[in-house]
């Protein structure tokens, strides 16, 4: 009588693990393929100029579906209390615009309008890294949802960003914590055909949100450096979802504010993985102990999910230049001072002055893109809430 073969433990580990692998490797070729990304090296896909903004709405299209998804089940039982809170075109008199920031807090009415308002982006919104400032726009007037913006922690390397403030990387490791990144902004139907978008943008740069900042974030713990930190708000920086961006182009308002465009990202990102697969490459690395499986630190912000995906596909036989997927976005910067650079270079103490209050940036901004687009194009008039229900019409059947 044979004696049964003795399976080692390690055996079925180095198996298991192995399958995992193969798995992975599999399941992103498929992907990629999906996607229409090649596999092949960097050089033969396509930059910038060869992508249509429908193009990259189809790169996300994966990603959004899975966000949509989420954020559907969770809003479902709010769905038609929330979309009450849009405008119809009637209940729109341009010259009685008077915008309110709201805070958002987590778990409360407004944060569900906020999410439900983000899932009609083409491209899916972010939920944010370590700190984070929510706001809505609505309307005094009639009390309807304008827009809104979120404040969340910058990428720890950003070329364009760096390079355009100068910094060394001292310099930089000791005042990011005073740079804010907007991963979010821009308004909603029918606020959008009367340019709302810039005047949601230009409300970024307020003597309020400076103020809520501070109070927020004044005195903290530097994700990266581990120091103690008197942090001031002195610059924001935003990035354009599809491209070249008409939201974020012009936006100037003499003697209040003027949004820089610094340069452009080089098209290196991880939003084409989606999370299924991420979710496999951190079971792939836990079972080494890899230190990237359990988490990220504060202030690691998305660089965590590069380094994952990169030590992920490298483990799997693939290279780390699949995360070029070629959509190069437009940077944006917002100095929220007159010696901001100064500050951020550590030149300076102290910002100098307060930005203008959001009440004075509204006004000159209604009077700059809000009101003559509203008498040369009235078309807004006509939108009703059909048209709103209309976006959310999978919703609304679910």
């Amino acid at each position: 009588m044979m004696a049964a073969t003795e399976v080692h433990p390690d055996d079925a580990a180095v198996a298991e693990r192995a399958a995992r692998a193969a798995r992975l490797r599999r399941e992103v070729r498929q992907h990629l393929a999906v996607l229409g990304l090649s596999l092949g090296p960097t050089e033969n896909r396509p930059g910038s100029e060869a992508l249509s903004k429908d193009r990259v709405r189809q790169l996300h299209s994966v990603q959004r579906a899975s966000v949509l998804d989420e954020e559907y089940r969770s809003l479902a039982r709010k769905a038609s209390a929330l979309i009450d809170r849009f405008a119809t075109g009637h209940e729109i008199d341009p010259e009685s615009i008077s915008p309110r920031l709201v805070e958002v807090h987590a778990d409360t009415p407004e944060s569900d309008l906020f999410r439900l308002a983000t899932t009609l982006w083409s491209v899916p919104v972010s939920r944010g890294y370590g700190r984070r400032i929510r706001y809505l726009v609505t309307d005094d007037q009639n009390g309807k949802l304008i827009g809104l913006f979120a404040l969340g922690d910058p990428v720890f390397n950003l070329r364009v960003r760096d390079e355009w403030i100068g910094w060394t990387t001292d310099q930089r490791r000791r005042r990011l914590v005073s740079v804010m990144d907007a991963f979010v902004a821009g308004s909603v139907p029918p606020y959008n055909q009367l340019l709302g978008g810039k005047l949601v943008v230009s409300l970024m740069g307020s003597r309020e949100i400076v103020r809520s900042f501070t109070r927020k974030y004044g005195r903290s713990v530097g994700g990266i450096s581990g120091e103690s930190k008197s942090a001031r708000l002195a610059l924001i920086t935003v990035t354009s979802a599809l491209g070249r961006s008409s939201l974020y182009n012009r936006v100037r308002l003499p003697n209040m504010l003027t949004l820089y465009r610094i340069g452009e990202t080089n098209g290196w990102g991880h939003f084409h993985i989606p999370e299924n697969l991420f979710s496999q490459m951190r079971e792939l690395l836990a079972l080494d102990g890899h230190r990237y499986a359990n988490g990220h630190q504060y202030g690691d912000g998305p660089n965590w999910r590069i380094r994952v995906i990169r030590e992920a596909l490298d483990q799997v036989g693939l290279k780390g230049d699949l995360l070029r997927h070629g959509v190069c976005r437009e940077v944006y910067a917002l100095p929220m001072a007159s010696n901001w650079r100064e500050y951020l270079r550590g030149d300076a103490t102290r910002l100098n002055g307060m930005p203008p209050k959001a009440a004075d940036i509204a006004d000159a901004a209604l009077r700059r893109w809000v009101l003559p687009r509203a008498e040369r194009m009235p078309g807004y008039r006509s939108w009703q809430s059909g048209d709103t229900r209309a976006l959310f019409r999978t919703l609304l059947a679910d």
